[in-house]
């Protein structure tokens, strides 16, 4: 028969979530190995090693994670990844169709759709009692890039001309697409109780990395249709399509250091 001395030694050890929350007396992430916040935003640890190229990845299915220890060792090329997801490409519009009836004007293309947003990274609250950084450790929750509005589509060509009828203008070009606005930057906030000043430390062996995303480039117009020729008259060529707008990046996150 199983101790129960025996079972309640092996749940302190091994890792548990009560009401979200991941807690664990010690985590060790191994070298050029990762670690999964797997569907909770808050985890409370008493010893967090992580070992060279290793790496945390945050959950950006929540907007704000969190990260409880008493102790955080650092060793070398180290990263705490919650980057915001990449908006989609819009899609470029139909070409118009070309008439084969005489003196027709050509079908206009159709407008293209706007790319989406850029996701904003995840915000980041980091509590410690102490913190050593033997290399260099960097925070990335950058935001998410825009995606490209599409391009509008190629107006159909007009119908040839005849003895009795003008031959037919191309169609107009269909409007290019706005761009997806850029996702914002996640903010950082570091609190540890027995740090030196941490600002001593940015840039050096703390890296924090929270720009916005690019916005999405606007999609050109498309191009109008080509006229018919006839010995009446020729069509005239198609309106080009109006240009999309080009997004605006997002806004860089805060960073908030402290020692409470």
């Amino acid at each position: 028969m199983v101790s129960k001395y025996f079972l309640l030694w092996v749940l302190a050890l091994s890792p548990f979530i009560v009401s979200g929350q991941i807690r664990q007396s010690k985590l060790i992430v191994p070298a050029n190995e990762s670690y999964d916040f797997r569907g909770s935003d808050i985890i409370v640890i008493d010893t967090l090693i992580m070992m060279d190229s290793s790496l945390i990845i945050l959950n950006n299915s929540k907007k704000d994670n969190f990260i409880h220890a008493k102790k955080i060792l650092i060793q070398n090329a180290c990263s705490i990844i919650g980057l915001g997801k990449n908006g989609e490409d819009g899609k470029s519009g139909v070409r118009g169709t070309t008439q084969s009836a005489p003196c027709r004007v050509g079908q206009d293309g159709s407008n293209a759709t706007k790319g989406t947003n850029g996701h904003d990274g995840v915000n980041l609250t980091l509590y410690m009692d102490d913190l050593e950084i033997v290399g260099a450790l960097v925070i990335n929750l950058n935001g998410g890039d825009g995606g490209d509005g599409g391009k509008g589509g190629r107006g159909g060509d007009g119908g040839s001309g005849t003895r009795v009828c003008r031959a037919g203008n191309g169609g107009s070009g269909g409007s290019g697409a706005n761009g997806g606005a850029g996702g914002n930057g996640g903010s950082v906030g570091i609190h540890c109780r027995n740090c030196d000043d941490l600002h001593l430390i940015m840039g050096n062996k703390l890296i924090i990395k929270n720009f916005g995303g690019f916005g999405g480039i606007g999609g050109e117009g498309g191009f109008g249709g080509r006229p018919g020729l006839g010995p009446a008259g020729d069509g005239k060529n198609g309106i080009r399509g109006k240009d999309g707008r080009t997004a605006p990046q997002g806004k860089s996150g805060i960073v908030n250091l402290s020692r409470n």
